[in-house]
C-alpha cells in the first residue's frame, strides 16, 4: 500500500470526528461530575483524600469546567486546552486503577487522553504564518510527501534525470 500526504480536506474530516470525540467524552464526564456520580467522588477521594462537602464542591467544579471544555473543543480548538484535556485524561484514566479497579480499567481509557492529542496533532500548524508555509509547501510538491516527490522527479541536471 502506498503512502500519501493527507489532502487538506481529509484533515479537516479527520479533525472534526476527533473534535465530536472529545466533545462526547468532556461532556459526558462533566455531567457525571455535576451529578455528583458516587464513582468519580470515590476516586477523587482514592487521589487526594478529599471528600464530604469539600468533594461535592470540587467535582462540581470540575463538572461545570468539563462541560465547558466539551463546547469549547467543538467551536475553537485551542491547542492549550486539547493538551490540558490530555492531561486531564490521562489522570483520570490512572485514577481507576489506584482507587482499586482492574488495570483494565485504566487501559480501556486510553482514548481519554490519546483523542485529544490525536486532534492537537490534527489540527494544522501551530500558527498561521507555519500553516501558509506548510500549504505553500503541499501545493508546491503537488500533494505527496517530500521524499517520494523528489524520488519521482529528480531535479535538472541531477542523475537519473530522464
Amino acid at each position: 500500500m502506498e503512502s500519501r500526504a493527507l489532502t487538506p480536506q481529509e484533515t479537516s474530516k479527520i479533525a472534526w470526528i476527533l473534535r465530536v470525540a472529545v466533545f462526547g467524552e468532556f461532556l459526558g464526564h462533566g455531567v457525571f461530575a455535576w451529578q455528583l456520580k458516587p464513582r468519580f467522588l470515590e476516586m477523587l477521594a482514592a487521589m487526594t483524600g478529599i471528600a464530604g462537602s469539600l468533594a461535592n464542591t470540587l467535582m462540581k467544579v470540575v463538572g461545570a469546567f468539563d462541560i465547558f471544555v466539551a463546547f469549547l473543543v467543538l467551536v475553537k480548538p485551542i491547542r492549550v486546552i486539547l493538551v490540558w484535556g490530555a492531561l486531564w485524561g490521562l489522570l483520570t484514566a490512572v485514577a481507576r486503577p489506584i482507587a482499586g479497579d482492574p488495570i483494565w480499567d485504566f487501559v480501556e481509557r486510553w482514548p481519554n487522553w490519546g483523542v485529544p492529542l490525536a486532534l492537537n496533532a490534527a489540527d494544522g500548524m501551530a500558527t498561521p504564518k507555519a500553516q501558509e508555509a506548510y500549504e505553500k509547501m503541499y501545493a508546491t510538491l503537488g500533494g505527496k510527501p517530500v521524499h517520494h516527490t523528489l524520488a519521482a522527479r529528480p531535479a535538472a541536471g541531477c542523475p537519473g534525470r530522464a
